[in-house]
């Protein structure tokens, strides 16, 4: 095949969204201790912070050209490395029933 898969990046959503849940839980742990000074503050507060900020990592992740693709990375068989929509997910790579080599 011309184009073999390097494999699909986590989407930026998943990223912010796991960046953020960590963020809002040691937050909301410090915060629920610093509140009720025991281990069920501070647990609640941690699960209550990881929520909300899962949530808005989530929601403020800017859409890609309003496009909401997927994107997947691809290495062509010299190496380089490009990004484009993966394939089966409703974007790119297919071409009449073939794969679309585009001199890759």
């Amino acid at each position: 095949m011309a184009v073999s898969v390097a494999g699909c990046a986590t989407s930026e959503q998943n990223q912010r969204a796991g960046t953020g849940a960590l963020i809002g839980g040691g937050i909301g742990a410090l915060a629920g201790q610093a509140l009720g000074h025991d281990t069920k503050s501070t647990v609640v507060g941690a699960a209550g912070g990881a929520l909300l900020g899962a949530a808005v990592g989530t929601v403020t992740t800017p859409q890609g050209g309003g496009q909401g693709q997927n994107l997947c990375r691809y290495q062509r068989r010299d190496g380089t490395i490009y990004t484009a929509p993966c394939e089966g997910y409703g974007g790119g790579g297919y071409n009449s029933g073939g794969y679309n080599s585009g001199g890759y």
